[in-house]
């Protein structure tokens, strides 16, 4: 019988995020150090290029895909991937208990992770990693761009990295798939396909034995259906769109796929998807469920105001520098999509919080940390998209041959004055919050304990 509690006890004290061409090295290098239990494979290339590359470990009755970087600045899922690999290929006993044929891959989307990489070696800083973020527009991101035809909405446009979990899906219809998300400030969550209520305590306890905090404010979105606190089903865009019309009476304006739980659904109804959602910062407001100061509705209303206030102040930049931003620019797409639907947003959040009576009790402390502070942490990373676009197109002008000292000018003026900006909030943002930095042996066990409960349990099921 295999000790689970051993092996996430084993867990290094991993003090930075490994890059991707570091995680390539370490998969070829788990497959020629272990060839019976181990092989790599290619099985993609992403928009740039980068082999995407799938460990198979083991060779039991169910299959599991585990894939890392859904976000491209979630890094947490390759610390837990890269040490779950090593332990599957090194111990056969656990490979036999869990009867699972194990495809691993570390990082789904590389191009994007690359341009996360200034901030994986640390400090781990609520500026550094904020002027280091990126996060690509919707349909740009692998986790969201799985096809869809639901009412008006038809999108059948998956991104390369996107095609390749498609095709590994229809192959191998998997048991167990572990999108292995993670969030950036706030506490411990979960979602899962279905309700399978004796996993719950399990994962909560995952994150209690770590001293890591719950998630216990405003659910991600409003919509989520919720099996236990923090634990929440996983979402497709349907559940999306429903939202959106029913509290705008209008057809939703979408651009995105769905997400790949809802694909692997569709290949096998039995096929349980998990997503284990943690912190890099954590503040112990994020579950105080005492009562605040101010109603939910008057909180949700407060969040309006500031997000409202804080992209006129972004849009206020990007005017001035829209002249000179390209096509290829990465950082300004998500911004701009958000500052697309925000109106769209802001006007569903408004009308479901007038659509319950409960929204004029008062708050969870909780509740209140979410809608001011974590939104305000959130709300910085779109910030720091803005400066990094300014940046780019700074650094392009400066590389041509033929010079633009105007735009130049422009530009220069532009950053110093936005990423001042971005220094500044940041440091007001510090003095709000009472945050530490958790450390990523802590996440990394979340984690891999939140795996294992769950494919103990298809094992069990299935056998």
């Amino acid at each position: 019988m295999v000790n689970f509690q051993t092996i996430i006890d084993n867990v290094p004290d991993y003090n930075a995020f490994l890059t991707v061409n570091e995680l390539d090295k370490s998969s070829f290098k788990l497959a020629k150090e272990f060839p019976h239990a181990v092989s790599i494979h290619e099985v993609g290339r992403s928009r740039k290029g980068h082999p995407i590359q799938c460990l198979k470990i083991g060779d039991g009755s169910k299959n599991a895909l585990c894939f890392a970087f859904p976000h491209p600045n979630e890094p947490i899922g390759a610390m837990t991937m890269e040490y779950f690999s090593f332990e599957l290929a090194k111990n056969k006993e656990l490979r036999d208990e869990l009867d699972f044929t194990w495809y691993i891959i570390k990082c789904i989307d590389p191009d994007g992770a690359r341009l996360n990489e200034n901030w994986f070696k640390g400090p781990f800083t609520i500026h550094n990693y904020t002027k280091n973020f990126f996060r690509p527009v919707g349909y740009e991101q692998v986790e969201w761009t799985f096809p869809i035809d639901y009412k008006e909405l038809h999108f059948n446009s998956p991104l390369p990295e996107t095609k390749a979990l498609m095709k590994m899906m229809e192959d191998i219809k998997p048991d167990f798939v572990y999108s292995l998300h993670n969030a950036g400030f706030g506490g411990a969550y979960w979602y899962i396909s279905q309700d399978i209520p004796e996993l719950y305590e399990g994962l909560l306890q995952s994150a209690v034995k770590q001293k890591v905090a719950l998630s216990l404010g405003e659910p991600e979105a409003p919509f989520v259906t919720q099996f236990a606190p923090a634990v929440f089903q996983t979402m497709g865009l349907a559940q999306v769109y429903d939202y959106t019309e029913t509290f705008t009476g209008k057809v939703p304006q979408m651009d995105t796929g769905t997400s790949s739980a809802d694909y692997a659904s569709r290949q096998s109804e039995d096929c349980v998807t998990l997503l284990t959602e943690l912190p890099y910062f954590f503040d112990k407001r994020i579950e105080d469920m005492s009562e605040g100061d101010m109603t939910r509705k008057e909180a949700i209303n407060k969040n309006i105001e500031m997000n409202e206030a804080h992209f006129s102040i972004i849009d206020g930049f990007l005017k001035e520098v829209r002249p000179y931003i390209t096509k290829e620019n990465p950082f300004v797409k998500l911004v701009d999509q958000i500052m697309l639907h925000e109106e769209e947003s802001n006007t569903a959040k408004k009308n479901w919080a007038n659509s319950d009576p409960a929204f004029d009790q008062k708050a969870k402390v909780s509740n209140i940390f979410d809608n001011l502070l974590t939104a305000k942490f959130y709300n910085g990373l779109a910030l720091g998209l803005t400066v990094r676009t300014i940046e780019y197109e700074l650094e392009r002008l400066k590389n041509e041959d033929s010079k633009n000292p105007e735009g130049i000018s422009l530009l220069e003026d532009q950053h110093d004055k936005s990423a001042a900006l971005l220094k500044s909030f940041c440091e007001e943002l510090e003095r709000e919050l009472d945050y530490s930095v958790i450390p990523i042996q802590k996440l990394v066990r979340i984690q891999l304990e939140s795996g294992l409960l769950v494919a103990e349990y298809i094992h069990k099921k299935k056998s």
